[in-house]
């Protein structure tokens, strides 16, 4: 016996839920990519992604997933034999890190572990013993979906100004930007990377890359810099270039209606909806952490994200099973545990085009799993969360 029939609910960090907005304004003709609604479309996501990103620098757009913007940040600033400082606390930092090691840069790791965030003051303390200057780059994630955790970006940015250090502050937004506040000037980012099919609601296959005027300067003496990736390249009036070649128009009439979306519910509220479901969601794992069996990866509740929730559990076998039984039993897609994570925990994602119903379903779906499982688990779990967006959202 199942009760999966009907819309399957996907619950995984990426790809999110496609607005069906998004989907209808993508289900279109080809259009002439030289001239005519293309290119304002262009104009518009050239304007538009900047003030999504916080920054009065440029915005560039790549057809790749977050990796292959990973590769376009570091090969824009960056030369071979360069040194650069990684800020590890999950998965992602630490691969954008061996990109940068694949392309001949010399890379240390700052790890903070898997279950904390990155902590400011170390990053200063290291920062000033490099009186020499050789870090050339700071990388850090602001949301590591990984790990689940969410750093503090402003306070990193705080410490190497601090240190009076150069270096450049690169920072990965895959799995922020869109959901919760990021200031790349206020906070002193020089670069920024993300993804579509986060935050951004729209599928993979578009990366994008921000970038101010302190980091275009150092771009133009960057030996790493490659044909496809180059920002001077892309700067040109001629749409073509724009996007070294063909535009990817679907992803773009996706784009544009996302962010027309985010735009209309206004980005305060985007966050605080973001806010309110993570709250919810971890006042139910917190109640099913009760029964010993499954706990938060992140130990500090202040470092929890706002865009996904990773959840231990002790026993792999019971892990399994629960995720089959989400799926097969109930039609819920729960995230499975990454990178040194795999076979150990769960993830929750609350990301993008995400609500109350989503969300509460997808929990109570998770609580009926435990149940029929005899996972032991702590009562109540779905009603803590009931209560906790009943004394937050307003009447």
């Amino acid at each position: 016996m199942t009760v999966r029939a009907g819309r399957q609910f996907l619950a995984i960090p990426g790809p999110t839920v496609i607005p069906d907005e998004v989907l209808s304004a993508m289900h279109r003709p080809a259009i002439d990519i030289y001239s005519g609604e293309l290119l304002g479309i262009t104009d518009s996501l050239m304007r538009d992604l900047p003030m999504l990103f916080g920054t009065k620098g440029r915005a560039y757009i790549y057809i790749s997933n977050g990796h292959g913007a990973w590769e376009g940040a570091l090969t824009n600033v960056l030369s071979r034999g360069d040194k650069i400082l990684v800020l590890e606390s999950g998965r992602f930092a630490a691969g954008w890190g061996d990109f940068a090691a694949r392309l001949g840069v010399e890379v240390e790791t700052l790890n903070a572990g898997w279950r904390r965030a990155v902590r400011a003051d170390e990053v200063e303390a290291r920062l000033k013993k490099d009186t020499k200057g050789e870090i050339k780059a700071i990388l850090v994630t602001q949301v590591d979906t990984a790990s689940g955790v969410g750093n503090d970006i402003e306070a990193i940015g705080k410490a190497i100004k601090a240190a009076n250090h150069k270096a450049l502050f690169m920072v990965d937004v895959v799995a922020s930007l869109g959901c919760v506040p990021f200031e790349m000037d206020a906070w002193g980012v020089d670069v920024a990377v993300a993804g579509s099919q986060k935050g951004l609601m729209t599928p993979p296959g578009l990366g994008f890359a921000a970038a101010n005027d302190r980091a275009r300067e150092v771009h133009k003496n960057a030996g790493l810099r490659t044909p496809y990736w180059d920002w001077t390249s892309r700067d040109g009036e001629m749409h073509y270039n724009r996007y070294a070649g063909t535009a990817p128009m679907h992803l773009m009439f996706g784009l544009r209606q996302a962010l027309n979306m985010l735009f209309e519910e206004k980005l305060d509220n985007v966050f605080a909806r973001h806010k309110l479901l993570a709250d919810a969601v971890r006042a139910a794992v917190g109640k099913w952490s009760e029964g010993q069996a499954l706990t938060f990866n992140i130990e500090e509740a202040d470092e929890r994200s706002n865009t996904v929730t990773t959840v231990l559990m002790k026993d792999p076998k019971q892990l399994t099973a629960f995720r089959e039984f989400c799926n097969t039993k109930c039609g819920v897609v729960i995230g499975a545990g990454i990178g040194d994570l795999t076979g150990k925990a769960f993830r929750i994602a609350h990301m993008g085009h995400v609500n109350a119903p989503m969300v509460l379903g997808t929990l109570g779906v998770a609580e009926v799993a435990l149940n029929a499982l005899d996972i032991p688990h702590g009562a109540g779990g779905t009603e803590a969360a009931i209560k906790s967006l009943g004394a937050s959202v307003a009447a």
